[in-house]
């Protein structure tokens, strides 16, 4: 299936490169740097070459580019490509270009117990860390004197059981499970404040810490809210076509148990507006005057929000005042960013000032787009809530929790 896999990367060099069925020059990845640049933010999943196929997933700051001759299911590699980043975070706590060159020699063992031949074999988290021990200074010590690797010479207990997400023998002293349903808006919202396009891509990550072999039941006060979803290997589907329930025997330790795509905009609803005027008259200042507050947030507070905006080419300097956080104004790519912290319902944060632009200049563009980010805690702008979580087949109580959080997508507002 794949043949290579390249690691790209921002500026586009080749820092690490794993064959598996045959050598693959690492000059392919021309096609991809190429795409890249034509589009860095919408760069092709699937990029068809004279010899081999190239599937790409951007994370972060690097891009993992698989090599195929044949033509293979492109969502198949892409999930791949994706367990991979999750595996890196998962050990060394990112994923970035720095982390991966300093742990060179578990990257490459971790990729030789993922693929085999060019196949998947073991992605499971449990798995692979029975296999290959977390890096640490003296294991690497120890492993650099004696010529010994991290990989382990017995079979991982789950490997061939019917449940080999799950190791056996778990026990823990106090046993507990949390959920955290996080989703993300993506909307675009026009310049007299209608919603154009909205939609939730929103997925449930799971803590669980429990002993033995439970069996979990997890039930929503309304399950029809989903219009598309993707489940970890553990859920029984056919029990969630049937009755809407997630039934399923948990990995130990953090994983994603499902997620879920909501594109029904009745449902999305917006949860903070934004006041814009922006005007430039020909071969004079402009004035830009901003304010954004919370709506449909159920007294929940918003925080981290920051803005972007990216003005006209001839916009020379942006002279403004906030009364909530700090600004800054790159005039070379045009871009003014705004970070404002919290929003305090009592005083809504507020920017407003003059705009330099170049002198003599007739033909304005002036209707630059917001690019809005924010967080609320403790809320699911969907409406999901879980209704209870059931165990079976252990006699303890576990201690449970669930918490919820909204953030913004790709979130757009014009101007």
């Amino acid at each position: 299936m794949i043949h290579s896999l390249f690691i790209v990367n921002s500026g586009g060099e080749v820092f690490l490169e794993k064959h598996w069925r045959s050598v693959v020059s690492r000059s392919v990845c021309e096609y991809f740097l190429d795409a890249q640049r034509a589009a860095p933010y919408d760069v092709p999943p699937v990029i068809a070459t004279p010899h081999y196929y190239l599937i790409t997933v951007q994370r972060d700051a690097v891009s993992l580019v698989a090599a195929c001759k044949q033509e293979v299911p492109p969502l198949f590699v892409i999930e791949f490509l994706h367990r991979v980043v999750d595996t890196f975070q998962d050990y060394f706590g990112d994923c970035s270009e720095t982390v991966i060159k300093d742990n060179y020699v578990v990257v490459y063992e971790l990729l030789d117990e993922m693929l085999d031949n060019g196949f998947p074999l073991a992605t499971e988290s449990n798995i692979l860390k029975e296999l290959i021990k977390l890096p640490n200074i003296l294991r690497t010590i120890a492993n650099t004197v004696t010529g010994k690797s991290n990989v382990s010479t017995t079979l991982p207990s789950g490997q061939l059981s019917a449940i080999p997400w799950r190791r056996s023998g778990v026990r823990y002293t106090n046993n507990e499970a949390y959920f955290d349903v996080i989703e993300e808006v993506d909307a675009i919202i026009d310049k007299s404040g209608s919603t154009v396009f909205a939609e939730i891509q929103g997925h449930i990550d799971c803590c669980i810490k429990l002993s033995g072999m439970p069996d979990l039941t997890l039930s929503f006060m309304n399950p029809r809210l989903f219009d598309d979803v993707s489940f970890h290997p553990c859920v029984r589907f056919k029990r969630w076509e049937a009755e809407r329930l997630l039934s399923f025997i948990p990995p130990d330790g953090n994983f994603r148990l499902m997620s879920y795509h909501i594109s029904s905009q009745s449902v999305v609803a917006i949860p903070i507006y934004i006041r814009h005027n922006f005007s430039i008259k020909t071969g004079e200042q402009g004035r830009l005057d901003l304010t954004i507050g919370p709506r449909n947030t159920l007294g929940r507070t918003v925080d981290k929000v920051k803005l972007e905006l990216t003005m006209p080419r001839c916009v020379l300097n942006c002279l403004l005042t906030p009364n909530q956080g700090k600004y800054t104004f790159d005039s070379v790519t045009k871009t003014l960013a705004w970070d404002v912290g919290r929003i305090d319902v009592s005083k809504l944060p507020n920017i407003r000032g003059s705009v330099s632009i170049t002198p003599g200049t007739t033909n304005i563009d002036a209707n630059p787009s917001v690019n809005v980010q924010f967080q609320i805690s403790q809320l699911a702008v969907s409406g999901l809530k879980v209704n209870r979580l059931d165990m079976y087949g252990e006699k303890y109580k576990p201690f449970k929790g669930v918490k919820y959080l909204t953030k913004a997508g790709k979130f757009q507002v014009r101007m």
